[in-house]
C-alpha cells in the first residue's frame, strides 16, 4: 500500500523538522546516479559519483481539512493538490503512486500556512483513499519555540565574565584590551587569589610531558570549585576510551521517530513436538501490527476548516499576503462596490424603471406641498460574505477576492465570486466572475477561495480556490497577472462522501 517504503525507509535525509518532499525524490535520483555509475568505478576507482546538478526542487501543496479547534482537531485530513517537480504542475494526488501518492509518504511534514504566515506543521503517518481520491492523516504539530531569547540570555551571562568584551553594563574590574594579552596570565592569577570561589576557564590537560610544567606551576585546585572545560574531541574520547555523552537535540540523520530496535527472541524449531497446529509461544512484537489508523473526516461538514499546506526541502522566507492600503477608506469603498456587483449579478438589484414624464403644473397643484420621495429599499441581503484583499507579488498592487451567497433551496440558492483590482481612476475591475446556483454545481460548481500560496517557489502567489460541485469537487490553481486571471493548474475531480450517521 505505501509509495514504494523500500526506499522511503532505506535512507534520504531528514531535517530536525520532518521529512521533506524532496529528500524522498532525491534518494531516488541519486540510487539510480549510483548504479549507473558502477561499471565507470570499476574501470577508476578514484573517481565517485555526485549528484546531478539538475535535481529538481520540489515543492508539493496540499488542503488540511479539520474540525474541531485549530492545533487540536478532532478529526482532520490532508488533501493533495499539487507538486512541482522543477518544470511544471503535477498532480499530486496520482504524482509517483505506488499506490499511494508520493505528496503522501509516511513522515512527510507540511508547513501550514495561513496567509503566508507559517502556523503549524503536520507530519503524515499514513494514506488512505475516500471516494476512490487518496488523503493523508497524521498529527498537528505546534512550531517549535524560538531560541533566540535563551541563546541571547546565556551569551550575556557568558559575555558577563569576559575581559575583552565591550560592553555599556557597570562591572567591578577594569576592562583589558586585545594588546593587553601579556599582562593576562598576571591578572587572572591575582584574580583567582582574591576571589578563589569564581569560576574559571581552563584547558583541559593533555597528559603530555610538555604540560608538566605548567601543570605544576597551576594553583592546587579546589574539588568542589566549578570549572569550565573545553568538549574533548573524537581523538581525545578515542584516546581515552571514554566516548562523549550523546546530546538528545542534536540532529541525526535518520528517519524520524526511528525506534533502536528490541533485543528479541523467536523459538522457531521444535524437535520434540509433532504436531504442526500446536501453538506456540514467543518473545517480542508481532511483525504484523499494522499502521496507526488516525480519526478520518468524512465529508463536508458545515464546520471544517481548511489550511493552505506546503512541503519544500529549503528553508524559504516567510512572504506575508496581506495588502496594506494606503488610505483605509479605499478597502471599505472597494467592498461596497463588490457588494453591489455581486447583487446585481446575483440579480437581487431591481432594474431602474422609466422616467416618468413630468405631469403639467397648474396654478392648484403648485399650492399644493410637494411629497417627500419614499426611502429607498435595504439592499438585499448576502450570506456568509468573506472579502479578502491580497499582494501576490511585490509591488503588484490589491488583487480583491469576493465571494457570497443568497437564502432559498434548489435554484433560489445562488452563488458567486468575483477576483477584481482597482483601476487606474480607483474603480472596480472585475477579472473572474463565477455564478452559480445549487441546482446545477455539478455542471458549475462554485469556487470556494482556500488561499494565496506560491506554488513553484518562485516568490509570485497564486489563488487557491475549492471548485465544489453537488456530488464531487476539485482544487484549482489561478495566477493573477497583466490583469487578467488565468487557470494555471486544476487536479483532478474527487467524490465527496456522505457524511458518517450522527452528524
Amino acid at each position: 500500500m505505501a509509495i514504494g517504503f523500500d526506499y522511503l525507509r532505506g535512507g534520504g535525509r531528514v531535517s530536525p523538522r520532518g521529512r521533506s518532499l524532496l529528500s524522498i525524490y532525491c534518494t531516488l535520483l541519486v540510487g539510480g546516479a549510483l548504479l549507473a555509475s558502477l561499471p565507470v568505478c570499476a574501470q577508476y576507482p578514484v573517481q565517485t559519483s555526485k549528484a546531478s546538478q539538475d535535481t529538481p526542487e520540489m515543492r508539493s501543496v496540499a488542503v488540511l481539512e479539520w474540525t474541531g479547534e485549530e492545533g487540536h482537531p478532532k478529526a482532520s485530513r490532508l488533501v493533495p493538490v499539487s507538486v512541482y517537480d522543477g518544470q511544471e504542475l503535477q498532480d499530486g494526488g496520482i504524482y509517483l503512486a505506488q499506490p499511494a501518492p508520493l505528496a503522501l509518504s509516511s513522515e512527510v511534514e507540511y508547513e501550514l500556512m495561513q496567509n503566508g504566515k507559517t502556523v503549524g506543521r503536520f507530519d503524515i503517518n499514513n494514506a488512505g483513499q475516500e471516494q476512490g481520491s487518496w488523503v493523508g492523516f497524521g498529527v498537528w504539530k505546534p512550531l517549535p519555540k524560538p531560541k533566540a531569547a535563551a541563546h541571547a540570555a546565556k551569551t550575556a551571562a557568558d559575555n558577563s565574565w569576559g575581559d575583552d568584551v565591550q560592553s555599556d553594563k557597570p562591572v567591578l574590574h577594569r576592562k583589558h584590551s586585545a594588546d593587553d594579552k601579556s599582562t593576562s596570565d598576571s591578572s587572572d592569577s591575582s584574580r583567582e587569589a582574591q576571589d578563589p570561589d569564581r569560576p574559571t576557564l581552563h584547558k583541559k590537560d593533555s597528559g603530555d610531558s610538555s604540560d608538566s610544567s605548567t601543570a605544576s606551576s597551576s594553583p592546587t585546585s579546589d574539588p568542589d570549585r566549578p570549572t569550565l572545560h573545553k568538549k574533548s574531541s573524537d581523538a581525545d574520547s578515542a584516546s581515552s576510551g571514554n566516548a562523549p555523552a550523546a546530546d538528545p537535540d542534536r540532529p541525526t540523520l535518520k528517519k524520524k521517530g526511528a525506534k533502536t530496535p528490541a533485543d528479541e527472541g523467536y523459538v522457531e524449531s521444535l524437535p520434540d513436538v509433532t504436531d504442526p497446529n500446536r501453538p506456540r509461544l514467543q518473545r517480542g512484537k508481532p511483525t504484523d501490527e499494522g499502521q496507526t489508523v488516525q480519526p478520518t473526516l468524512m465529508g463536508l461538514p458545515a464546520d471544517m476548516h481548511q489550511a493552505v499546506a506546503v512541503s519544500d526541502a529549503k528553508n524559504r522566507p516567510e512572504h506575508l499576503w496581506a495588502y496594506s492600503w494606503s488610505n483605509p477608506d479605499d478597502e471599505a469603498k472597494m467592498k461596497a462596490d463588490l457588494e453591489d456587483l455581486a447583487r446585481k449579478v446575483l440579480g437581487l438589484t431591481a432594474p431602474a424603471s422609466p422616467a416618468k414624464p413630468a405631469p403639467k403644473r397648474t396654478a392648484a397643484a403648485t399650492q399644493k406641498k410637494a411629497k417627500p420621495a419614499p426611502p429607498p429599499p435595504p439592499p438585499a441581503p448576502l450570506l456568509d460574505e468573506q472579502f479578502r484583499v491580497f499582494e501576490l507579488a511585490y509591488g503588484s498592487g490589491a488583487t480583491m477576492v469576493f465571494s457570497a451567497h443568497t437564502d432559498g433551496e434548489g435554484a433560489q440558492e445562488k452563488f458567486v465570486t468575483l477576483v477584481a483590482q482597482p483601476d487606474l481612476y480607483g474603480n472596480v475591475l472585475v477579472l473572474l466572475k463565477n455564478v452559480t446556483d445549487a441546482a446545477h454545481l455539478d455542471d458549475a460548481p462554485r469556487m470556494r477561495l482556500v488561499d494565496a500560496v506560491d506554488a513553484m517557489a518562485d516568490n509570485r502567489g497564486e489563488l487557491l480556490f475549492e471548485l465544489r460541485g453537488a456530488t464531487q469537487r476539485q482544487f484549482a490553481l489561478y495566477r493573477v497577472l497583466r490583469g487578467q486571471a488565468d487557470k494555471l493548474f486544476t487536479s483532478a475531480l474527487g467524490g465527496i462522501a456522505p457524511p458518517p450517521k450522527g452528524e
